[in-house]
């Protein structure tokens, strides 16, 4: 292995991903007084959080009566009761003071005639528990939310002083030999040197791993690559099988066409003309939860009533709004329906399809945004021709020091196995200020780092040079095409087991073509493509690998995992988070943890629980 010259740079707190989450976690933990680094591919402006559009959740009750524990009843509804419900008790409570504090940061909310902050609708969101009305509770910024986010946090991070590296692939985590997190070794793309990242605390906040699709509203940037790692590490990666499709993305491309389009009156027409959902969710219509409306636009194409000459697509219509709506609070999906479809959405529907969007499984976290371990334990499985379940052992969870994990790359679980709109952006506002300021809380400004063995870089080297050096014949864009088509065909909407087997028994294949006859051709370190297709692959196959294999093992339909050889959800054997372990050969190992089916309100600390209960729309 040839010498690969080191920089080496130390600091109190590191972050891997310059999206809404880590450039939250920045602005925070600077602000604590400590020094912050914050490590990207991307410009952080480029980050995938500039493709949200609609909006961010909080009880702010602007339009309407509301309250964050309605929130938190939708929250828990809509993940089909696998969220964690202290987890999701922080998030709903801290929505007010969120949207408050980006406010004051300068967020350029849209504004309803009184002056407030303008709510709009979303999907599987009502008042007084799902008894009332919708809700009103996504705050937006026209349909440019996630933009307008991202620009904010950006100026305040370098306000705050955080110091950016853009433009460099993380590669590995760095343990030390008490398994205690101390930074992380990255490759600068731009001059080809590798750069040592030494910090008391990491924090991942690298994104989903939506790109392991063919057909996704995700950007060829959300390759999971902090799911990469830490799966490199032998930790576990949580509720994988839980995989978000948006209804409603742009047919033949995947672009998002964001549910405020349907929370300001948008309706789904079949090939009939039909406002089909009235058969599916006759209470909330278009504004059911992003799995029902998925899976009743499936259902409507494979009966033979989808629109276009091959029937494959569905109708998204908005002509009967006022010009004025679709102008003011719509304007991003206007241009991106002329530039990209070249229709006019005053008077032409957008043919719309379910496209992967979300990936609610990720990094398990507790409630503090502390990455999490377990012990070995086994699925609890009742086969039919038993009377009671096998023996199950729940698995101990420790906590990984030196590491956190926050936005779509973590698993906290406030999503559980469905998400509703607007939560994501919620989501990284409130858990990337809790991980900065849990980050702060631990560190001593000016810290030293602890001394590590000399030939502790040796294993991470290896691994970036065995990829950089491959000689095979498959080049790393194909084996990644491979991979999004068998995830596409066998991970799908609808799932059945021998379909899943399949998809398996293929990603194994994909496992050999990867370690034995990977081809990189460019040799150079600088800007080479081919090699960092090689480093997200990778990242990307670890991750596939335990989405079906944990799809294959949950006998169990739960929100957005939909089995048709079990379409019933089963609270008495699958209540409970999947854990999955991948080794280097493609072998996996399943566990579980268990669900926290309480919380408390955080300031008063009065408990607060909502039992499971049947899921209707």
């Amino acid at each position: 292995m040839p010498a690969y010259p080191i920089i080496h740079h130390h600091h109190d707190v590191l972050i891997i991903g310059a999206g809404g989450a880590g450039l939250r976690a920045g602005v925070a933990a600077s602000g604590r007084g400590l020094s912050v680094a914050c490590i990207s591919k991307v410009p952080p402006t480029r980050s995938h959080t500039v493709a949200a559009q609609g909006g961010i959740n909080a009880a702010l009750g602007n339009r309407s009566a509301d309250d964050w524990r309605w929130h938190m009843y939708d929250t828990i509804r809509g993940s089909d009761w696998l969220g964690d419900q202290d987890a999701i008790a922080t998030l709903c409570e801290r929505a007010p003071d969120a949207i408050i504090e980006l406010e004051q940061m300068g967020m350029p909310f849209t504004r309803d005639d009184n002056g407030r902050i303008y709510q709009r609708a979303y999907g599987g969101q009502k008042t007084d528990f799902g008894r009332g009305g919708p809700a009103y509770r996504a705050c937006a910024v026209a349909d440019r939310t996630g933009h307008s986010l991202l620009h904010t946090l950006y100026s305040q991070a370098l306000r705050q002083r955080v110091e950016f590296f853009i433009e460099y692939m993380a590669l590995d985590l760095l343990f030390d030999d008490e398994n205690i997190c101390r930074g992380l070794l990255a490759w600068q793309l731009e001059t080809g040197e590798l750069h040592l990242f030494r910090a008391h605390t990491t924090i991942i906040a690298t994104g989903g791993f939506g790109q392991a699709y063919a057909s996704t509203t995700s950007s060829t940037i959300c390759t999971g690559d902090g799911g990469g790692m830490v799966a490199r590490a032998g930790l576990p990666l949580q509720d994988m099988e839980f995989i978000q499709f948006h209804p409603t993305g742009l047919y033949g491309t995947g672009i998002l066409i964001t549910e405020g389009a349907r929370g300001e009156g948008a309706v789904l027409l079949n090939g009939n003309g039909e406002r089909f959902m009235e058969h599916y969710a006759p209470d909330s219509m278009e504004l059911a939860s992003r799995d029902v409306i998925s899976r009743a636009m499936m259902q409507e194409i494979l009966a033979g009533r989808g629109c276009g000459p091959k029937k494959d697509y569905l109708h998204l219509s908005l002509e009967h709004l006022k010009p004025e709506i679709i102008d003011s609070k719509l304007p991003s999906i206007r241009e991106i329906a002329r530039t990209f479809a070249r229709i006019d959405i005053h008077s032409q529907p957008i043919p719309v399809l379910p496209a992967v969007h979300y990936t609610m499984g990720g990094i398990p976290t507790n409630e503090r945004c502390e990455v999490v371990n377990v012990e070995r334990g086994t699925w609890n499985v009742r086969r039919d021709e038993e009377e009671t379940p096998s023996t199950y052992h729940v698995s101990r969870t420790t906590i990984v020091p030196g590491l956190l994990a926050i936005g779509e790359a973590a698993c906290a679980s406030v999503h559980g196995a469905n998400r509703l709109g607007c939560n994501a952006l919620l989501e990284l506002v409130v858990f990337g200020k809790m991980a900065g300021e849990q980050a702060a809380s631990g560190i001593k400004p000016g810290t030293m780092h602890k001394k590590l063995a000399n030939d502790f870089l040796d294993p991470l080297l290896s691994r970036f040079d065995n990829l950089r050096t491959s000689r095979g014949t498959i080049r790393p864009n194909h084996i990644r095409k491979q991979l999004q088509n068998i995830m596409q065909l066998h991970a799908n909407i609808f799932r059945k087991a021998d379909l899943l087997a399949e998809g398996q028994r293929q990603l194994r294949e994909l496992w050999g073509v990867m370690q034995h006859d990977l081809h990189v051709a460019d040799t150079s370190l600088i800007w080479n493509n081919d090699l960092l297709d090689a480093l997200e692959t990778d990242n990307l196959l670890r991750q596939a690998t335990i989405t079906i294999a944990a799809a294959l093992t949950r006998m169990e339909s739960r929100g957005a995992h939909w089995r048709e050889d079990y379409p019933q959800r089963d609270d008495v054997n699958w209540l409970k988070h999947s854990l999955g372990f991948v080794d280097d050969d493609g072998n996996v190992r399943l566990s579980t943890r268990p669900v926290r089916l309480s919380g408390e309100e955080p300031r008063t600390h009065v408990p607060i629980s909502f039992p499971p209960e049947i899921r209707a729309y």
